[in-house]
């Protein structure tokens, strides 16, 4: 077992990412153990349902063209443990993540000994991932946080961290179990990453979420920054591997900006992304260099989110994992790839509306796709794929046009053997509905080493 394994398997044993403790004094009391890690450097901090990782690596890349040393944690991994913790655009190396978390452990022992005399769990995976991330920026160090939000905002442990920026992509229903059953409560929950002395850079939102968003921004009397009042999209047309926009931000207009990934939701994704970086740099009032922006949205990946992993057939991943994200996915794969059929390969996880997300697929692909292999990941919070058989056949999908297989190999065979029958050449895949079953296949399928 090589160290990282080793801290690996020391992060798993504790309570797993979707087990969220709704509190915020562990994360506090670590943080002062360690000597306030989480204030080391000026945080920009992100929020919402779909969009949070795209709009996050966007946002580095342009602080990056600026020459500015960032440090991005997002959730959840694809291939590795090491890509939620990024410097300057790369994951932390093995040898730091190992170093600096047998660093802080005892100390996180401590923590979870005076839990466990208050009769509280011990910190959870996401607790202790977040502090070893805060731990290492302030080691290495670098000159801003970009921090994405694992699940709500007031009590996600990211909170701990006092926002220059707080950015807010679309808020649509997911989660609701834990965060609210309406747009506007999901909103009230996320809407306690804006602090005092903060800057709230929102995309659209529901008006119910829009509502919520303005009354915080008034109680705390911060600057606000509101897609279609304040920056906006001017126009968006189609390019070698992704799209050109021009976008007319809070300080500025920027023209024929190439962005390397597709989608109207990318587009609005990048639209946010300069707006916050304009709130970063110049508090919205001034103008950024339009060729550092051209170079940072140029130098943009997004992996896991519309990903060619494999030609001929061709093959996308996409981390679609509730409805929303899975009809901004189908409009973009139509209006950006010629398939003649599409081929879906879908696994889902137990917390999801897995009902809503094939319903979903039906509606969205129902013209374009015939066949559907349901498959599961080696996580234990997959939904069987006998049992994602049931629910898709309940959603409106033909018996006889389902594949089941829990075997990742024979699910790709399949789907490979489906998308090429066709004379035209023009077939294609698409591996969706939960990250792990896209990390699974993209490792299968690229190479490499999970952890």
């Amino acid at each position: 077992m090589s160290d990282l394994e080793r801290v690996y398997a020391q992060l798993l044993a504790r309570a797993p990412e979707n087990k969220i403790e709704p509190r915020m004094d562990p994360m506090f009391r670590a943080m002062e153990i360690l000597g306030e890690p989480q204030k080391a450097a000026p945080v920009i901090h992100i929020t919402g349902t779909n969009g949070k990782t795209s709009t996050a690596r966007m946002i580095e890349s342009l602080l990056q063209a600026h020459d500015i040393r960032t440090g991005r944690y997002s959730s959840p991994h694809l291939l590795k443990v090491t890509e939620r913790i990024s410097i300057d655009g790369e994951p932390v190396d093995d040898e730091t993540f190992v170093r600096v978390w047998d660093e802080i452990a005892p100390f996180l022992d401590l923590v979870d000994a005076e839990l466990a005399e208050q009769s509280e769990n011990r910190l959870t995976y996401f607790e202790a991932v977040t502090i070893l991330a805060f731990a290492i920026f302030a080691e290495v160090p670098v000159e801003v946080v970009v921090l994405e939000v694992g699940l709500g905002g007031i009590t996600d442990a990211t909170n701990v961290a006092d926002a220059q920026v707080s950015v807010f992509t679309p808020i649509s229903l997911d989660h609701t179990d834990l965060l609210g059953d309406t747009t506007e409560l999901i909103a009230e929950e996320k809407v306690g990453i804006l602090k005092p002395g903060g800057y709230l850079v929102s995309a659209r939102q529901p008006e119910d979420a829009a509502e919520v968003l303005v009354s915080k921004v008034r109680e705390l009397e911060v600057p606000m920054a509101f897609e279609t009042r304040d920056f906006k999209l001017i126009d968006r047309t189609m390019g070698v591997g992704g799209q050109v926009l021009s976008i007319e931000g809070q300080a500025g207009r920027y023209d024929e900006i190439y962005l390397p990934l597709y989608g109207a939701h990318q587009a609005q994704n990048a639209v946010v992304a300069l707006a916050a970086v304009e709130a970063f740099l110049g508090g919205g009032e001034r103008e950024l260099n339009v060729e550092l922006v051209r170079d940072g949205f140029a130098a943009t990946t997004s992996p896991g989110r519309l990903e060619l992993v494999r030609s001929a057939p061709s093959i996308l991943v996409d981390a679609g994992h509730n409805p929303d994200g899975i009809k901004a996915s189908a409009e973009a794969i139509k209006e950006s790839f010629g398939f003649s059929r599409l081929v879906l390969m879908v696994g889902i996880l137990q917390e999801k509306d897995a009902e809503a997300m094939l319903y979903t697929m039906r509606e969205e692909y129902g013209d374009l796709v015939d066949d559907l292999c349901l498959t599961q990941s080696s996580s234990p919070r997959a939904i069987p794929a006998g049992e994602l058989s049931t629910m898709a056949i309940e959603a409106g999908w033909p018996e006889e046009d389902l594949h089941v297989t829990e075997n990742l190999e024979d699910a790709v065979e399949w789907c490979v053997g489906r998308a090429e029958s066709g004379d035209d050449l023009a077939g294609g895949v698409l591996v969706t509905g939960s990250i792990t079953l896209v990390g699974e296949i993209s490792l299968l399928l690229k190479g490499g080493q999970s952890s």
